[in-house]
């Protein structure tokens, strides 16, 4: 791991163009996830930081070329790109040391394919279509569609996967012409506050286009919701934290993008290919289950349960955990001391509640420093139970047993919930079927894989209202509006 003195310890937030502290010192700590230590300390904005992010953002939308000019958007988000991958191994270290993701997760999602995601982005909107012509109407009007950025765009990022989370957001907002505001998460702000840097250092951004502003008071991140000057929410978190921006952000009928959260099936049939059926149960221990698209429902047709069961059961024995530096690492700490006693009192609620303890179920002796717990699965459970129900956020796997199809989708669909899912099945033909059954924004099939920067990512019911990444994603920044010229 970086030492204290080597790492990329941002402490500023980008307001106005400018790299600050808060008006009146005040500071949050950053604590390592796997260490208990503190990091170092992060400016706390107060409401005064965010109402001059606000404005700055606000008058960089309306006063500046921003909005319109394409050309000078893409050549500074390709500065913006070039100046994440110079600094690619210092945002590696940091997103290690704040979030506890191992070393090797960030050869994914959680760094090195979200500074890739940027390039698609740059690149969608050099080719993006921002009129198009609908001919002459029957009145011999000459109508055209045109997409037009929202305006000042609050981006509310959670702590799971920040670096991606942040990049999903940022770079298609600010290509859709949008200006933005950067609210991350208090868990892991320097991620956020490292961009900050190299916007303000690195890239010809004007001032205001982009504010970074982290703060450890959820009062001071709601202004965002309910100010008038801000036209759109995008938020990635919980679906209760989710409900009551929403609810307040009806006060000034903003757009609204979420990205909630998800208690994800994964169907498995007893004709299915086993050794790939057995590692379906295996993505609790990424990140330590702190994934909302996550498959933490193991649904088991009878005739395979028992042999899939074991055969999860002693992959996950050999899952090394632990220290997030080691790159033979797969499941470092939860993020935090809290998050670590909700999973445990999960654990509880299962057990009380009748499901069968499999394995885990605690913290791992072995790791007395850190927020681990161990690997847990939960077998017999019953589709209404607390654990298969709710979203637990750690590395908690219940197993369900089932007897046809129909019973298969009535399971995985008994959610709040539909953000992801998954279908094992030998017959082709009723794996797409059941599939396609399942009410879920991104289903694999047999081994299938969704992710990628030009795939749609967001849910049904509760897990979100919108689109992430893709074409859709990227629209998600634009209005339409319709112009039409006389004869």
């Amino acid at each position: 791991m970086a030492s204290k003195e080597k790492l990329w310890s941002e402490t500023s937030m980008l307001v106005g163009g400018e790299l600050i502290d808060a008006a009146d010192g005040r500071t949050f700590e950053n604590v390592n996830p796997a260490t208990e230590e503190v990091l170092g300390v992060t400016a706390d904005a107060g409401r005064g930081e965010m109402a001059a992010a606000i404005a700055a953002a606000r008058n960089a939308f309306d006063a500046t070329e921003w909005s319109t000019d394409v050309k000078f958007r893409v050549h500074c988000l390709r500065q913006l790109q070039e100046g994440l991958d110079r600094h690619r191994e210092e945002l590696r270290a940091l997103t290690v040391a704040e979030a506890g993701v191992p070393v090797s997760l960030t050869k994914g999602p959680h760094l090195d394919a979200a500074i890739a995601l940027a390039t698609w982005v740059i690149e969608l909107t050099e080719r993006y279509e921002w009129e198009r012509d609908h001919g002459v109407s029957a009145s011999g009007s000459h109508r055209f569609v045109r997409r037009e950025p929202v305006g000042v765009v609050a981006a509310i990022t959670p702590w799971n996967a920040p670096m991606q989370i942040n990049l999903a957001k940022v770079v298609p907002a600010l290509a859709a012409g949008n200006t933005v505001i950067l609210k991350p998460a208090p868990d892991t702000p320097w991620t956020a506050t490292a961009v900050g840097r190299i916007v303000a250092e690195e890239t010809d951004l004007p001032a205001g286009v982009f504010n970074v502003v982290p703060t450890s008071d959820n009062a001071v991140a709601q202004l965002l919701a309910e100010d008038p000057r801000v036209d759109m929410i995008s938020f990635t978190g919980s679906t209760a934290t989710g409900r009551r921006l929403m609810a307040a952000a009806a006060g000034t009928v903003k757009k609204v993008f979420l990205e909630l959260g998800g208690k994800s099936a994964s169907v498995i049939f007893d004709d299915a290919d086993m050794a790939r059926a057995a590692r379906a149960g295996l993505g609790i221990v990424w990140h330590a289950g702190q994934g909302c698209a996550i498959n933490t429902r193991l649904v088991v047709q009878r005739g395979c349960y028992d042999g899939v069961l074991a055969a999860l059961t002693g992959a996950l024995a050999a899952i090394p955990y632990g220290d997030p530096t080691d790159q033979k690492t797969v499941m470092g700490p939860l993020i935090s001391q809290t998050q670590r006693g909700r999973v445990l009192g999960y654990i509880e609620r299962g057990v009380a509640e009748g499901a069968r303890l499999v394995t885990g179920g605690g913290r791992p002796e072995r790791l007395p420093t850190g927020w681990f717990v161990e690997p847990t699965v939960f077998a017999d459970v019953d589709p209404g139970a607390t654990i298969a129900q709710q979203e637990i956020f750690g590395p908690v796997l219940t197993v369900i047993p089932f007897g046809d199809e129909d019973e298969a989708v009535a399971i995985a669909n008994n959610s709040i919930y539909g953000l992801a899912g998954e279908v094992n099945s030998g017959d082709a033909d009723r794996a797409r079927r059941v599939a396609r059954r399942i009410r879920a924004g991104s289903v694999n099939v047999n081994g299938g894989q969704y992710y990628g920067p030009d795939m749609p990512f967001g849910g049904y019911k509760q897990s979100g209202v919108g689109r992430e990444m893709g074409v859709p994603g990227f629209e998600e920044y634009l209005e339409t509006k319709v112009v039409a010229y006389g004869p």
